[in-house]
């Protein structure tokens, strides 16, 4: 048995997912969890379509039709049109402890073109080392069950406890440059305000994980090379709009989640301004709004714990063009945002609670609309019109 299925737990062995080393349908998929979900614009139908996936975290859809899901533990699931998941090999060893493991998943944006020099597959993974653990991104190819020719293309400066924040969405930008987020890590927020450490920021990197020489604190000799912004606390939804405006969904303690669009050399705030409260004292943390720090562009009701964000470009939505969909882990929330510019004109909750914690939101090339639940027995969802 190859080792990365001897890590499979026993329940996912015995529950027919591997016979033999071959892949197979654990059950009856796709499966209508609810028929019709109404909403103000759109009844939809939700479906799940695939499940067995041990904490999954990010789902990419492949030009095929077929999914990557990563699995925090540390698999790459590949899930094919008929909901069989073979583990691919060749991922590196992650640090699969509180929350870090196998994180975010996305294509080179020219994979599949023809010829086949752009399909790459770019993943994040929290990499253990002297001190602790950093993020870290690589990417490799896809060959029959396996990545190969797999890259280590950065490490974060500072390996550092306790294993948290991670951040780790990716979003690639208009230029083919790729922006990276990095949570603080939790240990010592003000880490976030230091320019000379990566963690607390979006970084901005060329495709090959090197710095572009239009980085906006270049200029800067005690600032990081690869910073594109800085003073976020721990971004786990991040993506660039039809306009190439970037657009993120941060953390905030207890309370005080936001929406943010993200430019380059701008400063978010975190620790000094937020509109959160401290753990042990429920006492407000740090100002509302200073000088020279950019405020939320969205201040979330109560606690959303953000994960997972889409913009709606679908023509199986024509009423939803250009809205956000943000997901929810603690509230289990899926909610529609309508942008007028820079504000958010309007708000509607779309899922309360029927998949429980959601992880990722991914609008696919076929229009229709992907999650991820954060479960030890997660599954991959999809919502469509429902008629």
């Amino acid at each position: 048995m190859p080792a990365y299925l001897k890590k499979l737990p026993a329940a996912l062995l015995l529950g027919g997912l591997f016979v033999g080393g071959q892949a197979l349908a654990a059950e009856s998929l796709p499966e209508i969890i609810v028929e019709r979900i109404g909403t103000q614009h759109h009844d939809l139908r939700l479906e799940r379509i695939a499940g067995g996936l041990e904490h999954p975290w990010a789902a990419a859809r492949l030009p095929d039709g077929t999914f990557l899901v990563s699995e925090r533990p540390g698999r790459l699931a590949h899930v094919s049109e008929g909901s069989e998941i073979t583990h691919l090999g060749g991922v590196p060893q992650v640090s699969a402890n509180g929350q870090g493991g196998l994180l975010d998943v996305v294509l080179h944006p020219d994979y599949g073109q023809e010829g086949g020099d752009h399909d790459w597959i770019y993943f994040t993974w929290s990499q253990a080392g002297s001190g602790g653990t950093a993020t870290a991104l690589s990417r490799g190819r896809l060959e029959d069950d396996a990545l190969v020719n797999v890259e280590e293309l950065f490490v974060q400066d500072r390996f550092s406890g306790p294993g948290r924040h991670y951040g780790s969405r990716l979003a690639w930008l208009p230029d083919g440059t790729l922006l990276m987020s990095i949570g603080d890590r939790g240990s010592h927020p003000p880490r976030a305000q230091d320019k000379g450490d990566h963690a607390g920021s979006v970084l901005r990197l060329t495709e090959t994980g090197g710095v572009p020489d239009d980085n906006p604190f270049l200029d800067d000799a005690d600032a990081q090379a690869a910073l594109y912004s800085i003073g976020n606390r721990n971004i786990q939804g991040m993506l660039v709009n039809a306009d190439g405006q970037v657009w993120a969904t941060e953390h905030g303690p207890r309370g005080g989640d936001e929406l943010n669009r993200i430019e380059a050399g701008e400063n978010y705030g975190w620790p000094e301004v937020s509109r959160g409260r401290d753990y042990g004292t429920g006492e407000p943390i740090g100002a509302d709004s200073l000088p020279g720090m950019r405020d939320p562009i969205y201040v979330f009701d109560g606690t959303l714990a953000p994960s997972g964000l889409a913009e709606v470009t679908s023509d199986h939505f024509p009423e939803w063009q250009g809205n956000l969909l943000a997901g929810g882990l603690r509230s289990q929330l899926l909610k529609r945002l309508t942008l007028d510019g820079d504000a958010v004109a309007e708000s509607e909750v779309i899922l309360d609670g029927e998949i429980g914690r959601i992880r990722d939101v991914r609008q696919g090339s076929d229009g229709a609309l992907y999650l991820l639940d954060d479960d030890p027995r997660g599954s991959l969802y999809r919502l469509v019109p429902a008629d």
